[in-house]
């Protein structure tokens, strides 16, 4: 990789960084004033009714949306419009079957108010084909300094909405109307940067290959999507709302270090892997270096969260949710197993094989389902200890897969991860001893998570260290990339 290539990648990671620790950042400090402002019950209601509008947007958005947009070579002003076109018909045609389908939904579920939150939701797949369009173009483009401003002018605008609406007594409807006016918010900015209404003009032009992609790309994702969300839908289902949000905190709680790490390089993984695949780059060697530096940060990051669970919801979410404890913990120890799920899907496309991205769900996805469904009906915890047996699964499913196409052996996986295994055994030995402090009561709830989390760093140091991993030596060229491109920085607004 040139250095002018490094450079951007560098870059866009830093902005990307910016952008989802901002927001990180919001939604820690929303999310831990809603769950004093709203009951379990009232965030399972929240939780339902966006997981079924998640299943439905993830159909259209990925069907002739970001990806295509990304990973083609040469990208016409017609495969533009032609995109956003299919994207907003799509769309068009499901929100308002969302919408009058909503009432019979709740009464699938039997909550009449469910049925209000679905058509509030509904709204939001308007707004998705002209922020989905634009944004894909920056992303290929690497500005994600714009990206980084229309989103943070975004979660703003959730935040204040959302908290201001629970305190008004909107009840689970003010997360919902929060979430509908960022995503206006967010569009109208991105258009308005882009300065580029012509991208909407109505066009068919190329729509067979744009859907002939579609097919594959907007399938992996609504699988995906929906095995995701499915065991709120069957906790609201088989049980009740008050089990959907218990289940749909622990798992917020889980996926801190998706927005903290993986969110942040995901928008760039992509393009990047797309434009070493142009050049010719051994692929190969990159998902290995990839997997390897991420495991080093995913495994200590989840142990930490598992060992220290407890202090952690009690100072964040308060004492209510302290029941949400053991679950999180179960969830924590089963996404272990995804260190490298956000690097997949963009291999598949990168060599070719993004039919094989839909294949593998289908074979893991199903039988990954009816574990779940089974387990619902033994409890919420049950739901959460399904996932030390799916989320495994799922991870050597894909693994087999793409080492096919990129001729990895189980060998090489065990020599590329030794050193990050190393590091997290240590992290794990430091942090007990935290913990234990912690429990017997020889140090508060505050001390303790500050001691567990300075003792992590200090042992995931020294792992890094004494194994000699690359993840060290990444710091380093971070450090010193990001004393080079400290001057000029902030994006323009003129468009690219």
């Amino acid at each position: 990789m040139t250095d002018d290539a490094m450079k951007s990648v560098q870059r866009s990671i830093l902005f990307s960084a910016l952008d989802r620790y901002v927001g990180l950042l919001l939604v820690f400090v929303v999310t831990a004033v809603l769950a004093r402002l709203l009951s379990p019950e009232e965030f399972g209601i929240y939780a339902v009714a966006n997981a079924v509008t998640s299943i439905i947007a993830a159909c259209f958005q990925e069907f002739a949306g970001a990806s295509y947009l990304i990973q083609k070579r040469e990208l016409s002003r017609a495969s533009v419009q032609t995109t956003f076109t299919i994207t907003l018909m799509i769309s068009a045609a499901t929100a308002f079957v969302l919408f009058v389908s909503a009432q019979p939904i709740a009464r699938f579920f039997e909550l009449d108010r469910l049925g209000r939150g679905i058509e509030v939701s509904s709204l939001n797949l308007l707004l998705l084909p002209f922020s989905g369009t634009i944004a894909a173009l920056f992303r290929r483009e690497m500005q994600f300094g714009v990206l980084a401003i229309c989103n943070l002018a975004a979660g703003t605008t959730i935040a204040v909405v959302s908290v201001g609406l629970a305190m008004a007594h909107f009840s689970y409807m003010a997360p919902l109307w929060g979430g509908v006016a960022g995503n206006g918010v967010l569009a109208v900015m991105l258009l308005i940067w882009r300065r580029d209404f012509g991208a909407m003009r109505p066009s068919l032009i190329d729509c067979r290959e744009i859907v002939g992609f579609g097919l594959y790309s907007g399938a992996v994702s609504v699988v995906n999507v929906f095995f995701g969300l499915a065991p709120q839908l069957f906790l609201a289902r088989v049980l009740d709302f008050t089990a959907v949000g218990l289940y749909s905190r622990a798992t917020a709680s889980t996926q801190i270090f998706d927005k903290l790490v993986t969110q942040v390089i995901s928008p760039v993984v992509m393009p990047a892997i797309v434009a070493r695949s142009k050049a010719g780059g051994d692929l190969k060697a990159v998902y290995l270096e990839a997997i390897q530096l991420l495991s080093a940060v995913q495994w200590p990051f989840l142990v930490f969260m598992a060992i220290m669970a407890r202090p952690i919801i009690l100072i964040w979410l308060g004492p209510t949710w302290l029941e949400i404890v053991p679950l999180v913990q179960l969830l924590c120890i089963g996404n272990l197993a995804l260190f490298a799920a956000c690097l997949t899907y963009p291999m598949f496309v990168a060599v070719g094989r993004v039919q094989d991205a839909l294949i593998s769900s289908l074979i893991s996805l199903p039988p990954s389902l009816l574990v779940i469904l089974g387990a619902s009906f033994l409890g919420v915890h049950a739901v959460a200890a399904s996932a030390l047996v799916t989320l495994p699964f799922q991870a050597l499913v894909a693994f087999y897969f793409l080492g096919r196409q990129l001729g990895l052996r189980p060998a090489e996986f065990v020599r590329t991860l030794w050193r990050s295994g190393a590091v997290t055994v240590l992290v794990i030995a430091g942090v007990s001893i935290c913990a234990a402090l912690t429990e017997a009561g020889g140090l508060t709830s505050g001390a303790g998570l500050a001691s567990a989390f300075s003792v992590a760093v200090l042992c995931c140091w020294l792992g890094l260290m004494v194994t000699g991993h690359p993840l060290l030596q990444q710091f380093h060229y971070a450090a010193a990339g990001l004393a080079r491109m400290a001057p000029g920085l902030w994006p323009s607004r003129t468009a690219p």
